[in-house]
Parts: structure tokens; sequence; C-alpha cells
């Protein structure tokens, strides 16, 4: 491939000579032979990028215009409000013009095609670069009106679909990005879910799914932990349908990157199992980013790194410094670039005819790609009948009724006495095979978690990209950000799950969050979720971590204390289409709970234990729920009437009306005390006391430990006591709440 430098036009676009040569990422000099060997030992040839053809030279100066027309746009967004994050949004301008003209297979008529090709915009701070592209390239959400809205102050109720990072509500935006490295991570998940489906789907004829995932990303997302361990897995699965495509302008928001990062990034992408492509400039050459993009699809066995050297806020006063990543631009550049372009300079949102017709060609150029695909559809539909109708749920997004069939009439007494894990293990095995939409592992843990796999059903190239277990290995965070992008390929067509102890989702947090502000659909299982977990001590003995989860919004924390309530998580996490849920579970044989019901874990709180005229009420889940209903045996019998209420799930809880609410935890004044192996930050809301954890734990047994703090029958009883006797009978909630 032609290594391009440009020389500046006195009309400022670029003049484009070639120097060198690059294979593999490996700059050859021109003067000699290219001999370069792949890791194949395969001699590689070198693409001609410029014949030199009449009609080329139209072409390469029609790549230009539009180049010019797209930082125009950019100048005018950036300024119309005081300012925005414009510098690599114009450093990458011919990046795009590649992608969106000549590269991509999408239909802007309709952005939720299936088999469109997926790009994200890791470096999402960039989003205007994404919002002026679809509003070229004729997406009918993405208005003028609508980019003018960018960087708004958005008072009097005033909406828009440009915010300052992209969501995925929005028509043309495939997952939301903003923290730096969870698109990367997404991009592997859209690549794993695309490889998929074209391994179980595609027959000779038939390409059904062709979909490549696109990545643009900058010099921060490459420094994140969860995009190395992305990167990582990526290479190892050796997905080459991902095109992860690197801004490389060596400006962070602080200063040079050299202040900060000097790695050789090509070899640790090699390293990581990565082709290599290198452009020494891609700030105005579409044609080379053309040839090397194209390369790469040519590529297998290996995602492919596209490192593109480019000019943060190329052509303004502040252009490669760190002064350009956000912030207004000086009129004297933003003028001289529209009078570039042939526009009155004073004139601001106006894209000249020929660029517009330029970028809207595409609109027509996907409905007929579209119309094409749907026709090879309907002919695969009248061969293959048993596959078609499979590939057509799939792309439906619906997971039937067969798994809620099943899950109700599981005998929850065929479990008695078992580890919630246990349950949660066994309930994989049955619904697995029939819920074709469940994919996704575990972070090395899973023979902890008893999670279900067959040998042979594991996604891998060694095996098969048909199977739907991944090993993601130690990589928490990578695993949940990876299952976002599963989950964003299409609403319902993957249902991915995630597994390891429940200390180690602090790590996965960011992609747990991200997923839940994104309304995606994943499950996430949760072992070892107390103190109970013995011998490895306060490091894996998460006493906090439930109230991050607690009061995440759009996730549902689901704690459940026995077989039936582990049942009634996992009919409430299918069902939840668009919340993902973390079911908490322990390691130990439970205790007995009574009257528990698998139906009524979908309120969120429910009564077990229910005494007339009752003086107090104790509230617990999960593995210490069986030592509250001994110790409120215990109360009972010693003259105070306790009941007992079990509450798996709080968000259900407060979903639930006024009148239900105040049934199970009265307003009278009466005691209502939480008893739980955790901080008791979260339960202030529903009670006037709480016996918890105030300190990490220990390193001890099971036993040991809920004697030690407190927290087995006999200390939750002692407590108890101690604190009846310290109200002395008075309004427990005009009290206060206490920590016991």
């Amino acid at each position: 491939m032609a290594v391009l430098v440009q020389t500046e036009h006195p009309t400022g676009l670029a003049e484009p000579k070639v120097l060198g040569k690059m294979v593999n990422g490996t700059k050859q000099d021109s003067s000699h032979q290219d001999n370069s060997i792949d890791s194949n030992g395969i001699q590689q040839a070198t693409p001609s990028v410029h014949q030199g053809t009449e009609v080329e030279h139209k072409d390469i100066e029609e790549d230009n215009q539009a180049v010019l027309a797209l930082r125009n746009l950019i100048f005018d967004m950036c300024n119309q409000n005081g300012g925005g994050h414009g510098g690599s949004a114009l450093g990458m301008a011919a990046i795009g013009v590649a992608l969106y003209k000549h590269i991509m297979r999408y239909n802007p008529s309709d952005p939720s095609w299936f088999d469109r090709d997926r790009f994200v915009l890791s470096n999402g701070h960039c989003a205007m670069f994404l919002y002026a592209l679809n509003h070229l390239t004729g997406f009918d959400d993405w208005t003028m009106e609508e980019l003018k809205g960018y960087g708004s102050a958005k008072t009097n109720g005033y909406t828009t679909l440009c915010h300052a990072h992209p969501e995925i509500e929005i028509p043309g935006i495939e997952v939301t990005t903003g923290p730096l490295g969870q698109g990367i991570a997404n991009a592997v998940g859209l690549a794993i879910a695309s490889k998929n489906l074209a391994a179980r789907f595609n027959l000779p004829g038939f390409d059904l799914v062709q979909s490549r995932i696109y990545c643009m990303t900058g010099d921060g997302c490459l420094m994140e932990g969860v995009a190395l361990e992305s990167i990582s897995l990526a290479g190892h699965l050796q997905l080459d349908n991902l095109v992860l495509i690197y801004d490389n302008n060596q400006i962070t928001c602080d200063g040079p990157l050299d202040w900060i990062n000097t790695e050789d990034v090509n070899s640790k992408m090699r390293a990581c199992g990565w082709n290599v492509l290198e452009i020494a400039d891609g700030s105005y050459d579409v044609q080379t980013i053309v040839t090397a993009l194209k390369y790469a699809k040519t590529l297998s066995g290996k995602p492919t790194f596209v490192n593109i050297k480019t000019v943060i806020g190329i052509g303004t006063t502040v252009a490669g410094t760190a002064k350009a990543h956000h912030g207004k631009f000086d009129m004297e550049s933003v003028m001289h670039s529209k009078e570039l372009a042939g526009l009155d300079s004073t004139e601001t949102h106006v894209i000249p005819d020929t660029a517009l017709q330029y970028f809207r060609e595409r609109k027509t150029h996907g409905e007929a790609l579209q119309r094409r695909w749907e026709n090879m559809v309907d002919h695969h539909s009248s061969e293959f009948g048993e596959a078609a109708a499979e590939f057509a749920q799939r792309r439906s997004g619906t997971l039937g009724t067969e798994y809620a069939r099943l899950l109700e009439n599981v005998d929850a007494k065929t479990f008695t006495g078992q580890a919630t894990r246990e349950v949660n293990g066994s309930l994989i095995e049955m619904v697995w095979p029939i819920c074709r939409a469940l994919c996704g592992g575990g972070a090395d843990l899973v023979n902890s978690n008893k999670v279900y796999y067959d040998e042979a059903d594991v996604f891998h190239p060694l095996t098969s990209f048909t199977g739907r277990y991944v090993r993601y290995g130690i990589r928490e965070h990578a695993m949940a950000s990876i299952s976002n992008g599963l989950a964003a390929y299409s609403p319902g067509t993957f249902l991915p799950i995630t597994a390891t102890f429940f200390m180690f989702y602090i790590y996965a947090a960011p992609g747990v969050r991200m997923g839940a502000l994104s309304h995606l659909q994943v499950i996430h299982f949760a072992t070892h979720d107390s103190f109970a977990e013995g011998q490895n001590g306060p490091t894996h003995q998460p006493v906090e971590l439930d109230s991050l989860y607690r009061a995440m919004p759009n996730l549902q924390y689901i704690r459940p204390c026995d077989a039936e309530e582990v049942i009634g998580a996992w009919l409430i996490a299918l069902g939840s289409r668009q919340t993902p849920s973390i079911i908490s579970l322990g390691r130990d044989p439970v205790g007995h709970v009574p009257n528990t019901d698998r139906h009524k874990v979908a309120k969120g709180a429910y009564v077990v234990v229910e005494k007339p005229q009752a003086q107090l009420t104790l509230v617990s889940c999960g593995t210490n729920l069986h030592y509250v209903v001994q110790a409120g045996e215990a109360l009972s019998k010693d003259g105070v009437a306790t009941r007992v209420v079990s509450a798996p799930c709080f968000d259900l809880f407060d979903k639930q009306d006024e009148e239900y609410r105040n049934q199970i935890f009265p307003l009278d004044g009466t005691p209502i005390v939480s008893v739980e192996e955790y901080v008791a930050t979260t339960w202030a809301r529903y009670t006037t006391a709480s016996i918890g954890m105030t300190s990490y734990g220990y390193s001890a047994s099971n036993p040991s430990n809920y004697d030690r703090f407190g927290l087995d029958s006999a200390g939750i009883s002692t407590k108890i006591k101690g604190y009846l006797g310290s109200i002395e009978g008075k309004n427990a909630r005009m009290v206060g709440w206490k920590q016991l």
C-alpha cells in the first residue's frame, strides 16, 4: 500500500505525493523492491492507489471538495453555540468521507437495516463528526435544524438529537460512547455477534450476514484498560470482520501525547494478534484511506488496526495543539475555509450542491443494497425452511415463550438446601438449549459460578464461530462492555450473560453502568456475594458493592434467598427487554425460608412470615434471610411478635403502588429492621434501623464470620433486643434511623 504525504496547494487542498510503500504497517523505501513477508510467510502485494486517469483525478477532486464541505459544517457546528469537541472531527474528515462514501454498507433511509456495517465512534467526544456525516448522507432524522442544536443550552424544553456524546436511542447511532475505551469493547461485541450469525446462517450463495464493524478511536481510548482487554480478546478470537481506525493526532486534552505515552502502538497491536496498516498522512487523501480499508477486507484470520496520522484542528491557528481539542475556532481560519469551497465566508450551515449530491448518492445506493439483501433473504426462505425460520426469529428479537413455560414448571424442592449459585447453574443448563439468543460466558470463574457450557459450544476459531459460549479470561471490564456490544447488535438477537465473583463486578462497573444507561438487556451472574465466601478474606468480600448497583438507575439488582427466588429472578431478567440485571448469588447452602414465591419476586419485597398485631418487622434477602427467619422465630417466642419480609430487589419494589409498599413496610411507627452482610447505606429509605457491616470482612469461615459480625440468628436477636430497649416503645420513625 502506498504511503502518502501531503503538500499544501495554494487552495488549501492536498496534492498527494507518493514517498514509499507500506505493507503490513511497515514503510518501504520506494527505491527498493517490496519483499515484505507477512506472519504466514506469504509475500504481500502492494495495491496501486492512483493510476493517473482523468476519471480518477475527477474523483479525487470530488473527494477533496467533500472533505472541505464536511470540515466547514463541523466549523459551523462547533462555533454556533460557543464551542464543542471539533478538533479531532476536523482531522478525521477524510476518514469520514472514505468510510461513509466509499466503504461502509448502510442505508440512510433505514438506519436499523439488519445487515448494515456498524460504525462505532469510541472517541465519542467527536460526536459532531458522526452527526454531520449522518446529515450529509441523508439520514432522515438528521436535519440541519437538528445539527444547529449541537452545544445549545436546551432551555425551555428544547431538545435535539445532537447530544454532546452519541446516544444509542438516536437513529444512526449504534452504541452510546463517551467514556473512553468503551466503544472499542462494544465494537468487539458487535464483531462477535456478526461473526456468530454469519457462521450460523451463511450458506453458499446466501451471505445473509456480511456486516463488518468499523470503530474509530483516538489516543485516549487506546490507553484505557477496557480497550486493551478487548483488543487482546479480539486478536485471540481472530475477529477479521473488525477494523479499528486510529485517529493518530498525538494530542490529548492536556498536551502532546509524548508527555504521557511513548509506546510503539503498532508493535503492541501486532503482539495482540492484529494486522497493522499505517497511513502517514490521513488528513486529506481519501483514496489512500479507501485503499487501506479495501485491503483490510481481503485480510483473514486477524482483526485489522489502521494507524492514520492526522492533524487535530487542521486548518486553524491552533492546529496540532491541545487547544484544538475543544472550544471555538478562529473566524479567520473558518472564513478562509469557506472561501476555498466557493461559499460566502459570512454564511453558515451551507453545503455546496455538488458536495451534497456526492454524499446523498449514498441514500439511493443504500436502498439498493438493502433491496438486494431482502431479495436474497426471500430466496433463502423459500429454499431453507427451518434455518430461514430461525434466522427470521433471531432478527425479530423475540425470545419466545418456551423458556417461561420451562421455568414455571421447575420444582424448586429438587434444589432444597442448595446454594443459590448451584441452582443458577442448573437453570442455565436448562434454559441455554431452548433460548438461542443466550450467549456469553465468564471471566475465568465459571466453575465457581457453576455456569454450564459444552466444549463444542465455545466461540473460537479452533472450535467454531457458531458457538455461543465466550471465554472472556480475566477481563471483567471488557466482559461487561463487550456484552453491551452483543446486545446492541439488534434488539433481542443476542441476550448476553456474564459471570464472576460479585466483588469483581467492581472492575466491570463502568460497563454495567453503560449497559443500564443504554437500556441493553444483559444478565450478570455474581457469585460469592457476601463474607460467607470465607477464607479468601476481605479482598473478596463485597460489603459495599451492593450500594453501587442498587443506586444505579435502570439496573435490577436481584438477591434471591433460595431456589424459588432464583427461578423468579430468571423470569424477571429474561423478561426485562430494556433493562440489565445482576442476579446476586451465594456460595454456601441456604437454610429454610418459608413461603418464598417465584412470582412475588417481581414485587421486589413481600412477606414470608406474617404475624397478627406484629410488634416488629425484620427484612433481609439472599444468604442472610434464613438467619433472620430463625431470629424472628426466637423473638416471637420471647413475646415480640415478629413478621419477616424478603426483599430481593429494591428497584422492583419501588415500582409498586404506594398502598402495597405501605403494607410491606407500615408507617405506623413500629420498628422495621433490615439485616444484611453489607454496609446499610440503601436500607434507610424503608427501615427504622439496620443490622449490617460497618467495616470490611474477615478471612474466616462462613459460621465464624456470621458470629463475628453479629449477623447469625443469635447475634440478630441480641441486637434487636438492645434496639427495642433503647427506643422504649416510642414511635421508631420519630426516633430516627439507627445503625445497630
